[in-house]
């Protein structure tokens, strides 16, 4: 068996909410509750569980999407429809621009409780690329 990533667990102060936010993003559905989770499943059968906790537990982590360059327009126009601020890079120095690395489109956003979003059409490859 090849070991993959099955889920993993995202602390959100509203767990159904930041699931809904992200899934509207994404244009997936939001799964019935398991448990304590919100689950939203990706394309590759990896699930996002989302875990109601305390505001102040939560630590801010980062979540990249790979995407084909037509579901990164529609997601891209649902992240501006929405009024979010974005940025090109990950520091959110660049605001309100898209990132051209590796020959592909990339954008970064935050969630509801500041979890690092980002959208990208290429993999990352061996050397930075502008």
């Amino acid at each position: 068996m090849t070991v993959e990533l099955n889920h993993t667990i995202v602390h959100a102060s509203d767990r159904h909410a930041s699931a809904t936010f992200i899934a509207e993003i994404l244009d997936l559905p939001v799964g019935d509750q398991w448990g304590p989770f919100q689950p939203v499943q990706l394309g590759n059968g990896v699930t996002l569980d989302y875990l109601g906790v305390d505001r102040a537990g939560i630590k801010p982590q980062h979540y990249a999407f790979l995407m084909s360059d037509a579901e990164f327009d529609d997601a891209f126009e649902r992240v501006r429809r929405a009024g979010l601020t974005y940025w090109a890079d990950p520091f959110h120095n660049q605001v309100g621009q898209i990132n051209h690395a590796y020959g592909g489109r990339g954008v970064y956003f935050d969630d509801p409780d500041g979890h690092s979003m980002e959208l990208m059409t290429v993999s990352y490859g061996d050397t930075p690329g502008q």
